[in-house]
């Protein structure tokens, strides 16, 4: 019989080289990716984007306006009529420090006083009184009219807003209300995310913080640029995809079999989407032009087809749930294996049954999420006078129909994938870890 010492540095030798085998097919796969992944950054890096746009229609406002920053002082809530601003539209704003003859302070949700005539929602309108904080009339105070839609958030005094400052030559400056100021509050949320990101994760959330960064910049200055530039949006999509994984897997969940079991079923996902989002935008005809923002894109951006906005959209919207469920499948393989699971066919079947529940509850975040961020539009597409399948085959609601359609496609089978990898990785020199550990003699015990 062979002494129990050999046999167990056996099971131990062969764990480990199953090991280094499975790095090595790891490695032959994703180095190979990576490498790609590398080029394309470098070839496909976009020029100036000045170049490829046009200014004429970027310019957001006429020659001559300019923004400033006020503080509103009080407001009075009158007609539209008595305002001058006519239903649901804004009036003109005051003249440069014409705040002589200005309306009693009043609360913006007091009724109306001396309103007459039409008193429906859409003709209530309200005049507010702001201190500029910059530019040549600081200090001084302006008069803009707003419509019923700014008046609905209930203005009140101290709130920080921005006003358009018009020049005109020969005539006095006037002042609008363009927007409310929203860079604190903004900023407030954002750092309460952090704290609790960092708070509950600790230094994954940390690192995950820099990983959402560093996807933020690869979008804002390759993903983007390349598209305004007229790239190929299935190349620009999977190469700045790529490189936004590679990064965000590793530097969240450390260099390890597991983590690389995760990309490796990322890739295959995002591969997938960008098969099926290119076929499907081909297949339906879709133009990319579905509402005035995107017609206004196509004149903006003359080298960019529209159609490459809709396919780079549904590459770039399977990214993210890919890696959830990617990495979690991949996790639940090793703790499966981990808690004693030897058989390979018995460890896959188990995690699937995880995996199920996952594809699941994803299947509905994705839809949910859509709905979601939609809202406005399926509500104004809910009170139109026409037939749910027109509806349904309209460019707007097709195009996101397809999208959501094509990530569930590969998010769901990139569920069977990751698991069949991870399977083959850690269950062999699991199973072997596990039987060298049952058959290691332990020391003598008496009862």
């Amino acid at each position: 019989m062979e002494p129990p010492l050999r046999r167990n540095r056996a099971y131990l030798q062969e764990a480990r080289d199953t090991r280094r085998t499975a790095l090595r097919l790891l490695a032959a796969i994703l180095v190979p990716v990576a490498l790609l992944t590398i080029a394309g950054l470098v070839l496909l890096w976009p020029d100036s984007l000045s170049s490829h746009v046009r200014k004429s229609v970027t310019q957001v406002s006429s020659a001559g306006t300019t923004t400033v920053a006020g503080t509103i002082t009080f407001v009075k809530p009158m007609s539209c009529s008595e305002a001058g601003g006519g239903p649901g539209g804004a009036g003109d704003g005051g003249g440069a420090g014409d705040s002589e003859g200005a309306p009693a302070p009043s609360d913006a949700s007091s009724p109306s006083s001396g309103a007459s005539g039409d008193t429906s929602p859409e003709n209530r309108c309200a005049v507010l009184s702001v201190d500029i904080r910059g530019g040549p009339e600081k200090g001084k105070a302006e008069q803009v009219t707003v419509d019923n839609v700014v008046l609905s958030t209930s203005p009140k005094a101290g709130q920080k807003v921005r006003l358009a400052r018009s020049v005109i030559p020969g005539q006095p400056v006037t002042y609008e209300f363009a927007d409310f100021e929203r860079g604190l509050p903004l900023a407030l949320i954002a750092a309460l995310f952090a704290v609790v990101v960092i708070g509950v994760a600790r230094w994954r959330g940390l690192l995950a913080l820099v990983g959402l960064g560093f996807g933020a910049a690869i979008l804002t200055w390759f993903v983007f640029p390349g598209l305004v530039g007229g790239e190929n949006p299935v190349l620009v999509g999977l190469v700045g995809c790529l490189a936004i994984m590679f990064v965000v897997l590793y530097c969240t969940h450390g260099f390890s079999v597991r983590t690389t079991t995760a990309l490796l079923g990322t890739v295959f996902g995002l591969g997938l989407s960008a098969l099926l989002g290119w076929g499907a935008t081909s297949w339906t005809h879709l133009t990319g032009a579905a509402t005035d923002d995107d017609y206004l894109l196509g004149q903006a951006a003359p080298d960019m087809r529209l159609t490459a906005v809709v396919v780079c959209g549904m590459i770039i919207a399977g990214m993210g749930v890919l890696n959830d469920v990617t990495i979690t499948q991949a996790s639940a393989v090793w703790e499966l294996a981990e808690a004693g699971e030897t058989d390979r066919r018995s460890l896959f079947r188990r995690a699937m049954r995880i995996g199920r529940d996952h594809i699941a509850s994803t299947v509905y975040t994705i839809a949910f999420a859509w709905a979601g961020a939609s809202l406005g539009t399926l509500l104004l597409i809910s009170v139109y006078d026409r037939p749910l399948l027109d509806i349904l085959q309209s460019e707007l609601i097709a195009a996101e129909v397809l999208s959501t359609l094509v990530g569930s496609v590969a998010l769901v089978l990139s569920v069977p994938v990751t698991t069949g990898v991870a399977v083959a990785l850690v269950g062999q020199a699991q199973a072997k870890t596990s039987r060298r550990g049952r058959r290691t003699p332990s020391a003598p015990t008496t009862d």
